[in-house]
């Protein structure tokens, strides 16, 4: 077991690409904590995991004193804490002409801030660890699309954060710090985003080439495996990197006019 023994806080854990680490992670021999805002969710993925290996907590990550709450409630249940994921995020669209100040706030409050919050508070903890960090971010990071704007500047901030603190922190606590960028993600929430844009209940079925070379987009627990080797100690010192992954070259494509009527947005 890659993970055996280490203790791994997973935000945004209760659905998509969180629970589908947070999953893994236990496959792998980890104890974990699960984290998000829909505790029916929560609950179910503690009761698939079994309360010997998981636990719960509930509470949006900008609210005053979480991240410090979520840290003790992994070290007071588990005894300590390994490693911490940052995957939680809120995922909206926006362009310039309509977002405002309150809206863009809102996305870099979740998107880059609470996990450096998050870091901070488990910083102790990872350091007596020697553990690690995972932000999990987006291709769009690079650029972004014209209505994922300030989702995209957030996954950038995001992306700077991993970079300087992976330095960072490997040199003063011997702390890891690295990122993923998914790709288009088949999530509960992408799918219910899609038909809430107008898709039929198919769409993933037929989704043109530019987008799916391979016929169909990423799957939850693809991203998942991944997120193991940055987690495990097989990765070994590497910090600070970030892994785009997509099943084509993001950065420099340049969609036919035909295919941008699919948003793919998507991700955590």
């Amino acid at each position: 077991m890659r993970l055996k023994n280490k203790v791994i806080l997973v935000t945004g854990s209760c659905t998509g690409i969180g629970q589908a680490i947070a999953v893994q992670c236990v496959k792998e021999g980890a104890r974990v904590v699960i984290h998000g805002l829909e505790r029916d969710l929560g609950e179910a993925v503690v009761a698939e995991l079994g309360a010997e290996n998981a636990v719960l907590h509930i509470e949006d990550l900008i609210s005053e004193g979480c991240p410090e709450r979520l840290v003790a409630l992994a070290v007071a249940t588990f005894g300590g804490l390994d490693a911490v994921v940052n995957n939680a995020a809120v995922v909206a669209s926006g362009n310039l002409h309509t977002t405002d100040a309150a809206f863009f706030r809102k996305m870099l409050e979740v998107n880059t801030i609470a996990p450096f919050l998050l870091i901070k508070a488990a910083l102790p903890h990872l350091g007596t660890a020697r553990g690690s960090v995972l932000n999990i971010g987006s291709v769009n990071a690079w650029s972004g699309e014209p209505n994922l704007m300030p989702y995209s500047v957030s996954k950038g901030a995001l992306m700077t954060l991993t970079r300087n603190l992976g330095d960072t922190l490997m040199r003063e606590n011997g702390v890891r710090v690295n990122q993923i960028n998914p790709g288009w993600v088949l999530t509960e929430n992408e799918a219910r985003r899609k038909r809430e844009q107008g898709l039929s209940e198919d769409w993933p079925s037929h989704l043109p080439k530019v987008y799916a070379p391979a016929g169909r987009i990423l799957k939850p627990e693809e991203i998942a495996m991944a997120a193991i080797y940055w987690l495990a100690e097989e990765s070994g010192p590497i910090s600070g990197q970030v892994v785009d992954l997509e099943q084509h070259p993001f950065i420099g494509r340049n969609p036919p006019k035909d295919a941008t009527t699919i948003q793919t947005g998507a991700r955590s």
